[in-house]
């Protein structure tokens, strides 16, 4: 039975006429026919229609006369590439009572995007071959959206990280320079170089500078969260780059700095591109030390948020290409956890969910293109992390989708949110441009706000990783 979706809304400016050379043969038939959308990929962006035959891009262009099982029209919508957010904290095992697999996946199905990475911080750690099996027996068809594991690197494991980073469903190694939200950290020059001596993929950092942390500990305020930048400043976390840059060069090693919080880092990643690459996040990029006194713990993070003159750095370094790629940094709490007195309250928030939105009305607000936005989060990812099949619309891809209104305005609740924690730092924040669908491999799991299919999440392939 040929089902068809309709989704009146008026036609977004700009959008460019097909042409002949866009025509693409009418007679096929598909499982998914997507219409008359505003694709955005590597090439731009342009009215065409895209085609999916079991889970897989299969033709893009004019098909105003193809069949399709499912047709779904998007006129006045944009096609985005699945929106891929390569950082978060779904808190399963060990931790279940703030987040576990299923609510996480939830938040970011809900929130556009359509594969995730998920940290080694949990408890137990995700340190051995046991443990990341372990991860992704729980995530197969339990969590919503597709997925791959950080496999976290330390003294114990680091001769076999080169072994642990190519193995089914694993995102790479991560490793813990600056003490966070649980037991991982290797804070010794030689503690770092040993596991990058063993890896050959890119290896992830959280990038503070341990002993610097543990010197500065007395300058914490007690329940005033705006100390947190003071504690965890801006040389902790450049210090602590430069080292690794460093060690990445003498072992002849590619990273990746996670959530970049300072002006000065950009300034000096921009000189160490063909060894390091960067992420920003949606907090760092939207919420300064100013927040503190409305927001409180609800938005401490480590490394903090800081006051705007790093805010307006990390733009800077967007805008100039120093970062690649960008990661929500989701690490939910309670709200009773988050409520206690500051330095006892943890650092993390929730942020899965608002990564799409809070960038669109960036996008909207001029700070970024669409073009640019879609080369963050879906491009970047493909490109650094040698995902397969993902990150891009073209033929021989998964079918990942991730359909946005960008005229839409809403407001973010709290009430809204698919997270276990149910909360965000942007609750009544509202915004310009929405996600209205997400799709993978060729399915629709997320509709106007309604998760429509069962969960059906697949470990994410890797080329240099693939199985034989």
């Amino acid at each position: 039975m040929r089902q068809e979706m309709c989704c009146n809304r008026r036609a977004a400016s700009g959008v460019r006429h097909r042409t002949d050379r866009q025509r693409t043969d009418m007679s096929q038939t598909f499982d998914l026919l997507l219409k008359n959308g505003t694709v955005v990929n590597h090439d731009g962006q342009g009215a065409r229609d895209i085609g999916v035959r079991d889970g897989r891009v299969v033709a893009i262009g004019s098909l105003a006369n193809a069949d399709a099982g499912e047709t779904i029209d998007c006129t006045g919508l944009h096609i985005l590439p699945g929106v891929i957010d390569s950082q978060v904290h779904f808190r399963e095992p060990g931790l279940e009572h703030k987040e576990d697999l299923e609510t996480g996946s939830r938040a970011a199905v809900l929130g556009g995007v359509t594969a995730v990475f998920e940290m080694p911080n949990t408890n137990p750690l995700t340190t051995s071959e046991e443990m990341l099996a372990d991860k992704i027996g729980r995530a197969r068809h339990r969590m919503h959206c597709d997925f791959a594991f950080w496999v976290g690197g330390t003294r114990e494991n680091a001769g076999i990280v080169g072994e642990l980073e190519r193995l089914p469903g694993a995102a790479g190694i991560k490793v813990f320079m600056g003490s966070s939200t649980g037991d991982l950290l290797v804070e010794d020059d030689e503690g770092v170089a040993s596991v990058l001596r063993n890896t050959r993929r890119r290896a992830a950092f959280h990038s503070e500078d341990e002993f610097r942390l543990r010197e500065r500990a007395g300058l914490r305020v007690e329940n005033d969260p705006s100390s947190h930048p003071v504690w965890r400043d801006e040389t902790a976390a450049l210090m602590c780059t430069e080292r690794l840059v460093r060690i990445a060069r003498e072992t002849r090693a590619r990273i990746h700095v996670l959530h970049i919080s300072t002006a000065e880092e950009i300034a000096f990643l921009e000189n160490h591109k063909d060894v390091a690459t960067a992420e920003a996040t949606p907090h760092h990029l939207t919420l300064t030390a100013d927040d503190y006194a409305r927001l409180g713990t609800l938005i401490q993070m480590n490394p903090p948020v800081r006051e705007s003159r790093h805010r307006d750095g990390v733009w800077r370094g967007l805008g100039q290409g120093v970062i690649d790629v960008l990661g929500s940094d989701h690490a939910p709490h309670t709200l009773e956890e988050k409520s206690k007195p500051y330095p006892a309250s943890p650092s993390g928030m929730t942020g899965v969910q608002t990564l799409v939105p809070i960038m669109l009305d960036h996008v909207n607000a001029g700070k970024l293109t669409l073009e640019r936005f879609v080369d963050l989060s879906s491009h970047g990812p493909n490109r650094i992390f040698g995902i397969a099949r993902k990150g891009r619309i073209a033929a021989g891809y998964d079918a990942d989708f991730t359909i946005v209104d960008l005229k839409r305005k809403e407001t973010i609740r709290n009430e809204q949110a698919g997270s276990k924690a149910g909360w965000t730092p942007y609750d009544g924040r509202q915004v310009t441009g929405w996600p209205v669908g997400t799709l993978i491999r060729g399915k629709r799991v997320m509709w106007e706000g309604e998760i429509v299919t069962p969960a059906e999440g697949e470990p994410v392939l890797f080329s240099e990783a693939l199985p034989a």
